[in-house]
């Protein structure tokens, strides 16, 4: 148990040293609070339908995203998953592809893919001609969308059972049709310790914070005369290191039932926000989830995630949580998960909320 406090030590340390300066009050002022959001909604039945909690618990193809650390711990030599959902009655788009396999005994690679986006968007600028006729032909369409690429490598430390490290390196490519695109690139870091029926997980994302560079297409942008709109030049948008510390443990119960309870803790360093515990150096923002199988082969949960306060028709505040509920069916390598969750999609200015239907598949090859 030692080695597992040593080793997380060592990474909050080195971490801390990394986004010290990006995190002084100067750097919050001018700093966009909800940069990369996307990559922050979550991924997979399994872990949406228990409210996210997965940083101890990630151990198949998913771990890439999670933590990926949790490679290692795959039970097929090559596991591989696919997720789709669509929120805002299918407005928005979310897709998610992952694979991984392990090198040797004490190493494990994994790639995973995301794309969040809205298509079909209509650009009517030109609707209306010179002469004030309406013009349908003159519509053009356009996606607004955003894209990560993850290259995951996580590998067991020396002798020390049940300890693993793991790190990503995420590409982030951004795009608002002709208009505008962004390149970005990060770095994430994991470490994850088992002990019997007990697992611990740490994650840092963006340890060296990842900067998107925008580049504006000013004469796709060019407004209908007369329009005032201001033309935004080229800049950069920097997001924040944030940490999730997580801790669960398996029950076994009778009839060859078994229960898995965690606790995930998200710290985030971009300024105050709208969680539990909140200041303006940093915020948490708990979850929890509940995990009930029986024989490995069905599997029932819940979670609750997102505490939050809003202010109620009353025109008082009350604290909120998100529910989640799923289930999953694992047979033969073969793995359906259904989440039902309540997803908040957090904007400059407040939170959006929606009803979502997550659907993922997964097969792992022995």
């Amino acid at each position: 148990m030692k080695h597992f406090f040593y080793t997380t030590a060592l990474l909050f340390g080195a971490s801390g040293l990394l986004f010290l300066a990006p995190t002084a009050a100067s750097a919050q002022d001018t700093t966009p609070k909800y940069s990369n959001e996307f990559l922050n909604i979550g991924v997979g039945g399994r872990a949406l339908g228990m409210g996210k909690v997965q940083v101890s618990l990630a151990q198949d193809a998913t771990a890439g995203y999670w933590n990926p650390a949790g490679l290692l711990n795959q039970k097929a030599k090559y596991d591989a998953v696919l997720m789709h959902s669509e929120l805002f009655s299918g407005i928005v788009k979310n897709d998610y592809a992952a694979f991984s396999m392990p090198l040797d005994d004490k190493s494990a690679i994994g790639i995973s893919a995301l794309r969040l986006g809205v298509d079909d968007i209509a650009d009517t600028r030109n609707l209306i001609n010179e002469y004030g006729y309406i013009q349908y032909d003159q519509i053009r369409y356009f996606s607004v969308a955003d894209y990560a690429v993850l290259l995951s490598y996580a590998r067991r430390i020396g002798n020390i059972e049940g300890l693993k490290v793991g790190a990503n390196a995420k590409i982030v490519y951004r795009n608002v049709g002709d208009f505008a695109n962004a390149w970005g690139f990060g770095i994430d870091a994991g470490v994850q310790y088992d002990k019997n029926d007990w697992h611990f997980g740490l994650m840092a994302r963006d340890i060296t914070t990842t900067v998107n560079a925008w580049t504006i297409n000013s004469e796709k942008l060019n407004p209908v005369p007369g329009d005032p709109t201001v033309i935004p030049a080229n800049s950069t948008e920097v997001t924040l290191p944030r940490f999730v510390l997580g801790a669960a443990r398996l029950v076994k119960l009778p009839g060859e039932f078994t229960a898995l309870a965690a606790v995930d803790l998200e710290l985030t360093t971009d300024g105050q926000r709208n969680t539990l515990v909140s200041s303006k150096l940093a915020s948490i923002d708990p979850r929890a989830g509940l995990e009930v199988g029986f024989k490995n082969l069905v599997f029932l949960r819940g979670g609750v995630s997102n505490f939050q306060k809003i202010k109620a028709f009353t025109n008082k505040e009350e604290w909120k949580m998100q529910p989640s509920l799923g289930v999953g069916v694992a047979l033969s390598g073969l793995r359906l998960d259904l989440a039902l969750s309540q997803l908040a999609i957090e904007k400059l200015g407040g939170r959006t909320q929606t009803n979502n239907l997550i659907v993922s598949l997964g097969y792992g090859i022995k």
